[in-house]
């Protein structure tokens, strides 16, 4: 096993790192020597003078291409992340330049993204100019996560995941029903137990989304099973699986209005009282950051007329 204290890291140099991502994603050493510049012997030197700092392969050599070893997947894993570090780097210097002050990284789940998100982020655009909202969509556990890990500054969530170290407050409620083919047999617009729908074949979010973990937890208390068909990324994707016959589905009613109007589908509200949720704002406890925190303070506001806190530090 290598010291990691004997990698010779000054030899990683980019275009090095680079070639090796691309040899891993297209599986060929002459196609990634072409779209890095690079002659092709001078590309196959690169590869070698990586794997001899590393003291491991990176990829097995074949006849129809290169595969990357269990090293070679650690590699390119850790150097994607680099190089899009790197991006990101002179993009925000690159904004320096131009007079943007600050980047903060927003972390939402799909469910405040559909419902409520955009046009505030557009007004904030306009108001504080100088700051500026890269937006990443995650389930709700995810953007619990990044907010404890340090990948993201704010996040809005929906209630259910563990906010200890973060500091959290109310950003808006939604209203979950269920999401119907036209004629389906619980059609119908009085209020509707969802244990009474769990008979059904179910379409739904993947794991980590909290609308998800409700249903199964909703799911356990009535003592029946969830009979999850499917599961997607978004809410439009589960409005097509519905409407393609595949099962019925539940999902936040204001999300659930163009998705509904576009697919001829039909909602029905819940009578259980969880179905009635809230989101939540959080950032780091004790960060103390005022650009976040005049963001948070914005999109906290129930009605969006006192304009922001100025947001320079």
């Amino acid at each position: 096993m290598v010291n990691p204290s004997s990698i010779n890291l000054a030899r990683f140099d980019l275009v090095s790192i680079r070639l090796a991502v691309a040899c891993a994603q297209g599986g060929s050493l002459t196609a990634a020597a072409r779209g890095s510049h690079l002659a092709l012997a001078a590309a196959s030197r690169r590869l070698h003078e990586l794997e001899a700092a590393l003291g491991s392969p990176l990829f097995e050599r074949h006849a129809r291409g290169l595969t990357p070893t269990a090293a070679g997947r650690v590699f390119v894993k850790h150097g994607l992340a680099l190089l899009q570090t790197l991006e990101q780097l002179g993009g925000e210097l690159a904004d320096l330049r131009q007079g943007l002050s600050r980047h903060i990284r927003l972390c939402a789940s799909t469910a405040a993204i559909n419902q409520f998100l955009p046009p505030l982020l557009a007004r904030y655009a306009r108001l504080q100019p100088q700051v500026r909202v890269d937006l990443e969509e995650q389930v709700s556990e995810a953007v619990v996560a990044a907010l404890r890990e340090g990948g993201a500054d704010l996040g809005v969530f929906v209630e259910g995941p563990d906010t200890t170290g973060l500091d959290t407050c109310d950003f808006r409620c939604d209203e979950l029903g269920l999401v119907l083919p036209a004629g389906h047999r619980l059609a119908g617009r009085a209020p509707l137990a969802f244990a009474d729908a769990l008979d059904e074949e179910w379409i739904s979010l993947n794991a980590g989304a909290a609308l998800l973990q409700k249903q199964q937890q909703a799911a356990r208390a009535a003592r029946k099973v969830f009979r999850l068909r499917m599961q997607v990324r978004s809410f439009d994707a589960v409005g097509h699986m519905v409407a393609s016959g595949l099962g019925i589905a539940m999902l936040p009613r204001l999300a659930s209005e163009p998705i509904l109007r576009a697919m001829k589908l039909s909602w029905r509200p819940l009578s259980d009282d969880w179905a009635r949720r809230r989101l939540l704002l959080g950032m780091p406890a004790g960060r103390g950051d005022t650009a976040v925190t005049a963001l948070r303070d914005f999109l906290a506001l129930p009605s969006q007329t006192a304009k922001p806190r100025s947001s320079k530090r």
